[in-house]
């Protein structure tokens, strides 16, 4: 049904053990994919993702350059875009109900997921889905029939929801629906090899359940292992530690400067397509300033391309380890003897006054002008100054 592009098979050893072993978390059932790659037979790969938010990150482009990686071996690629999923939540790794989502905010979300996916994936050799087709059209019956698939206890078992149970709180009928739907999505797409992070494998799993109940081959599994955000909690929008595949070569490279130290090692990993030996390298030198430069420069040219890496590093290093100003620094004007915490706070430079004392204690507000740093939490703009706040942010304050 969905083998549509004729590129011969690619079964080379090597190619196949990195894609089985490189950021990859786990594989269900791993001798039986590894078969499957070296038979020469083309395969349906399957992703989905549930346009939540408008943006990808890089932490969610890690299964998808994994996908690239199974396109480039020749296999079919069906890319679910999970319009309807989305609209129920997912409820993997929520330790709460997820709100409905509405269909204006789903399609809003989709305007520019495939400009995104392009920067990865060859979108002429992707087979684009959208589960609304056939899961809005399920009748009571069917959906009866597919229910029959799971029991309670195995949906009662699942670690948020037994957690969430064992704390007193609901959790709904429409939350256990879920994984039984993207379980259909495999059974319509026919799948072979279903593709995740680690958080999303009772769903995965729930494919295979869903297709032995109806008579069909199970597909294996392959999850891929979590990008922590640059602060070192979990990546989120909310919480503004994202690295996004479509910021600008300048915005990525200052956000890849930003991470913690400690999470060189898996960033360099999960997010380029550099050796192993080769990483081992760069990280030996003990300066990781210098490696978190080379790492930055490496996001960015996949993203966007070499030259604009170049270019990118090149601004960072005049306005940070030269200390020069950069040419498009932000410029407002205000009266005087203002509260600097204010016009951080107004300008959403910083989002509270809390933020701004601890930016403060913290050494993280320099004076430009003066070369020093302000700490006064009642610091009074009294005369024209340009400032930093933290390692990206700058600020010129004229006064009226």
């Amino acid at each position: 049904m969905f083998r549509i592009f004729s590129q011969k098979i690619d079964t080379n050893p090597k190619k196949i053990q990195k894609i089985l072993e490189r950021g990859v978390e786990d594989i269900f059932v791993k001798e039986s994919l590894e078969k499957k790659l070296k038979s020469g037979r083309r395969l349906n790969i399957k992703l989905g993702f549930d346009p939540t938010g408008p943006n990808i990150h890089i932490g969610r482009a890690i299964v998808l350059r994994k996908l690239k990686a199974f396109q480039d071996l020749g296999h079919n690629i069906i890319f679910i875009v999970g319009d309807f999923t989305a609209q129920i939540g997912d409820p993997s790794d929520k330790l709460e109900k997820r709100p409905f989502l509405s269909s204006e905010k789903i399609a809003e979300n989709l305007k520019n997921y495939k400009e995104q996916l392009g920067k990865i994936l060859d979108l002429s050799k992707v087979k684009f889905l959208y589960n609304s087709s056939w899961l809005s059209n399920l009748t009571l019956k069917e959906t009866a029939e597919l229910a029959e698939s799971f029991t309670v206890g195995q949906m009662a078992n699942r670690r948020n929801f037994k957690e969430r149970i064992d704390r007193g709180e609901e959790v709904s009928l429409r939350e256990f629906l879920y994984p039984l739907m993207q379980g259909y999505d495999s059974l319509k797409v026919e799948a072979d090899v279903e593709l995740g992070g680690f958080d999303q494998l009772f769903n995965l799993k729930a494919g295979r359940i869903v297709q032995k109940h109806f008579g069909k081959k199970e597909q294996d599994i392959l999850t891929t292992k979590m990008l922590e955000g640059t602060d070192g909690r979990k990546m989120s929008t909310s919480w503004g530690n994202v690295i996004n595949i479509i910021d600008s070569p300048k915005e990525m490279y200052g956000k890849v400067m930003s991470i913690k130290d400690e999470l060189l090692p898996q960033y360099f990993i999960l997010c380029t397509d550099l050796e192993k030996l080769e990483i081992d390298s760069i990280l030996s030198g003990n300066d990781p300033r210098s490696a978190k430069m080379r790492l930055a420069k490496e996001i960015v040219s996949i993203y966007h391309n070499s030259a604009a890496a170049r270019e990118a590093e090149e601004g960072f290093v005049n306005t940070f380890s030269k200390k020069e100003i950069p040419e498009d620094i932000k410029v407002v004007t205000v009266e005087k003897n203002r509260l600097l915490s204010d016009v951080l706070v107004d300008e959403k430079i910083l989002s509270s006054k809390t933020e701004f004392k601890r930016f403060a204690e913290e050494g993280g507000i320099h004076n430009l002008g003066s070369d020093s740093k302000i700490t006064d939490f009642k610091y009074l703009v009294s005369e024209p100054i340009k400032i930093r706040i933290g390692k990206k942010n700058f600020l010129e304050i004229k006064v009226i």
